[in-house]
């Protein structure tokens, strides 16, 4: 499996509230190769840094676009799963049973919800409350997407193994289509090696080893 580190920063209670300033993420391994196995065409820039201090699990997404494409017509699951948005998949097993899904569009906007295989979605679940922290900002090049998770609420899903989470990190980019429809063009990290674009199976994930 790839493997990305985790660095381990000290503990302080200013660390979620901090998420969005650069100096924070300076200790962060820098994780950029992000595909699309299904386009060719050049995938835009994606930096993902990761921290954790024993408390919290803290995540960066920037990504360098700024042509965005966000349904807000209302908060529904539909309205979220048609815009622009950074994902985070954490598995307990390799049969993915079950594993769990942060979607997150540039307005934080969040869809979390748990999944079985064969794409079985429950979106009545939702991450504990209080254990899961989100920001966003941009500039004139890009976006960020920031959040903090805790620690507690991933071992209480059993997602922690050997100090490492089983993870995927995906991008979903819209684009206008002959048809003047939107449509995604799918990019992660880890390829699934599907001929079709599948993030829900089990080879698409990857390994975050939270180091000490």
């Amino acid at each position: 499996m790839k493997e990305y580190h985790v660095q381990i920063i000290d503990k302080n209670q200013e660390n979620a509230t901090r998420i969005l300033d650069s100096f924070f993420w300076e200790k962060a391994n820098c994780l950029t190769d992000f595909t699309s196995p299904w386009n060719n065409d050049p995938v835009l820039r994606i930096e993902f840094r990761a921290l954790w201090d024993k408390d919290n699990f803290y995540f960066n997404f920037r990504v360098f676009d700024t042509d965005l494409y966000m349904d807000q017509k209302d908060n529904s699951v539909d309205s979220i799963c048609n815009s622009d948005r950074v994902e985070l998949f954490f598995r307990s097993n390799d049969k993915l049973n079950p594993y769990y899904c942060l979607e997150i569009d540039p307005s934080i906007r969040l869809l979390d919800f748990e999944a079985r295989p064969d794409k079985i979605f429950d979106y009545d679940w939702k991450w504990a409350e209080n254990h899961i922290k989100l920001a966003s900002s941009k500039d004139e090049v890009s976006f960020t997407v920031a959040g903090s998770i805790s620690i507690a609420s991933l071992k209480e899903l059993d997602l922690i193994h050997d100090n490492s989470i089983e993870t995927g990190v995906y991008r979903a980019k819209f684009v206008k289509g002959k048809s003047g429809n939107y449509e995604p063009i799918w990019i992660t990290w880890v390829n699934p090696n599907t001929t079709e674009p599948n993030f829900h199976i089990a080879s698409s994930f990857g390994k975050f080893v939270l180091m000490e």
